[in-house]
């Protein structure tokens, strides 16, 4: 009767922590981009190799990207990138100085709550785009595991933005992974907030969020991004 308590148990416990995963996040394996990880992340952060931290499923989770969950450092400074988006526009790093505060959703295709939650940041950037607010996806699935570009999940995310009417761009990842940032992405989705020189405000959020919770958050990094 113990052995058969015990496997209940495990078995209840299984069920519940698929299901905070379910709701909230996924996991992801950044194995495509393991080679260059370890020397890019420490040239961006100072980080040494194998600091990293387990990523939570939770709603709502912080965690620094490119660092270790919970370290206090400067603000991380975004250097020069160019990104296509999944309709083949060029993005750099200027498209952070036309807003006082620019939302940064990394995201997968394969990815229920990152999907579900769309809808919502599209609502977000309408609402709040004459305080300077800004949203831009990178789906990350969008890159394979030799650092090609994956057609498939390219054309995945464009059906996507076409039925979720969705105006903020999906970004592919570049080669440099944002100077580091997305290597250190475990899950996804993964959300964090550049200001108008091109700085990470604070700590990334992993896991969907309500669009209310995320309005209160970005009022934060406005005042933020004001000091």
């Amino acid at each position: 009767m113990m052995k058969v308590k015990k496997n209940y148990i495990y078995t209840l416990f299984v069920a519940v922590l698929l299901g905070l995963t379910l709701l909230w996040g996924c996991g992801t394996d950044n194995s495509a981009s393991a080679g260059k990880e370890d020397a890019s992340r420490e040239e961006q952060t100072g980080q040494e190799p194998g600091d990293d931290t387990e990523s939570g499923q939770e709603e709502g989770t912080d965690a620094d990207p490119g660092q270790a969950e919970g370290t206090d450092s400067e603000a991380i400074q975004i250097g020069d990138f160019s990104m296509e988006d999944i309709q083949g526009e060029l993005y750099t790093q200027e498209m952070f100085g036309e807003y006082q505060v620019t939302m940064v959703n990394v995201f997968a295709t394969w990815c229920g709550p990152c999907v579900r939650e769309i809808p919502d940041l599209e609502k977000l950037k309408n609402e709040m785009a004459d305080q300077g607010v800004n949203v831009v996806g990178i789906v990350l699935d969008t890159i394979d595991q030799s650092g090609g570009e994956d057609q498939e999940a390219v054309e995945k995310a464009r059906i996507l933005a076409e039925q979720l009417e969705v105006t903020y761009p999906f970004l592919i990842p570049d080669e440099g992974y944002l100077g580091g940032i997305l290597l250190g992405i475990q899950a996804v989705p993964t959300t964090f907030f550049v200001d108008q020189e091109g700085k990470i405000l604070g700590k990334a959020y992993q896991g969907s969020l309500s669009l209310e919770d995320w309005k209160s958050i970005v009022e934060t990094k406005l005042e933020e991004a004001a000091q």
